[in-house]
């Protein structure tokens, strides 16, 4: 239940999705049923699939195109992936970033940023988990808007492309922080979201900013070992009501979920307003969630904290079983890939891996 290798599953490379479906909803979902059964839907089939009443809640991030390329002055390559603001003091006229870097560098040091004549100050040593504060140049959102690259995730084997400002966001993204794109929402559409207000489900909003670390393996032979990055996160009043009023709520994706259970103070009373989380669930962390009744989510990575959070909520053999069937059904996975439709278990700790 805590070594990496229970959550593991055989993937054929060709089955990770290097580009987006041809329409947002034109995706597949592996729906796992809550009592175990495995049907084969598309995502199209969404607003019958869930409760009458239900309320669905999104994440409303917007992903910056946080990647930065340039040199040092030695000629040297430099990859910069900007991450969030810093409390940190700035030079005049520049802001101050929490960043990841590649390549040596050190206080007082810059980088050149590709195809311009903008350098980049380095402010501090590396911390413990690697990052640093690099000042960029005046509002540091606007000059990642003009200078840099959509962050794609590593697997797909890519450069981004100017399709992916938008097909890399999700309809409702509305407030720019993340580094990464809450995935299971680049699947929904406004038809979709009329068919669900059909049924009398509700659309809700949290807002938490995806973060490197979210992606990031887990080096430890035992899980209970690692750490989440921290991730911000803000519940508006109006989803705190919807949580606190009895009916069904659906996570559209795994951020979504933390940030409820992240800010959950009570069964179905959430904390309204900022906050951030290093909330990591896996089988066995003795989590109960106290908000979340169903789950859409893409597949995730083998050995991953994603997928880990997944079989925690849904039961570690069923759904590792779907996954297993999702490779032989060739359904296409991560980012730009299908869905899965996932009901919560209240076995958190007590199914372990086959």
């Amino acid at each position: 239940m805590f070594a990496p290798s229970d959550y593991t599953f055989a993937l054929p490379p060709e089955l990770i999705a290097q580009e987006p479906a041809a329409a947002r909803d034109a995706a597949r979902l592996l729906h796992l049923g809550a009592d175990g059964r495995i049907e084969d839907r598309a995502f199209a089939d969404l607003p019958e699939l869930l409760p009458e009443g239900a309320v669905l809640v999104a994440n409303d991030t917007r992903v910056i195109p946080a990647r930065i390329l340039g040199n040092r002055p030695t000629g040297g390559a430099v990859e910069v992936l900007f991450l969030e603001p810093e409390p940190h003091a700035a030079p005049d006229g520049t802001s101050a970033w929490r960043c990841l870097a590649r390549g040596a560098l050190r206080p007082g040091g810059t980088i050149r940023v590709a195809g311009s004549q903008i350098d980049l100050r380095v402010l501090t040593e590396r911390a413990p988990d690697g990052s640093l504060v690099i000042a960029a140049p005046g509002d540091g959102l606007a000059f990642l808007d003009e200078h840099g690259h959509i962050p794609l995730p590593v697997y797909i084997d890519r450069p981004d492309a100017a399709e992916d400002r938008e097909r890399y966001q999700t309809m409702f993204a509305r407030v720019p922080g993340a580094v990464a794109a809450p995935t299971a929402g680049l699947h929904m559409t406004a038809a979709i979201a009329e068919r669900l207000a059909a049924r009398g489900i509700a659309l809700a909003t949290v807002t938490l900013h995806v973060g490197w670390g979210t992606f990031a393996p887990i080096r430890a032979g035992d899980v209970r070992a690692h750490r989440m990055h921290r991730e911000r996160y803000d519940i508006p009043a109006a989803t705190a009501e919807l949580v606190a009023s009895g009916r069904p709520i659906v996570a559209l994706g795994t951020t979504a979920l933390r940030a409820l259970e992240a800010s959950a103070v009570a069964h179905r009373k959430v904390r309204v307003g900022p906050g951030a989380t290093e909330l990591f669930i896996h089988p066995g962390s003795g989590h109960t969630f106290q908000v979340v009744d169903h789950l859409i989510t893409n597949f995730h990575l083998p050995e991953s904290t994603l997928l880990m959070l997944v079989c925690a909520f849904a039961g570690t053999s069923r759904v590792l079983g779907a996954y297993r069937h999702g490779v032989v059904q060739r359904y296409r996975f991560f980012s730009y890939g299908d869905a899965t439709l996932l009901h919560r278990v209240d076995m958190v700790d007590a199914n372990p891996p086959p």
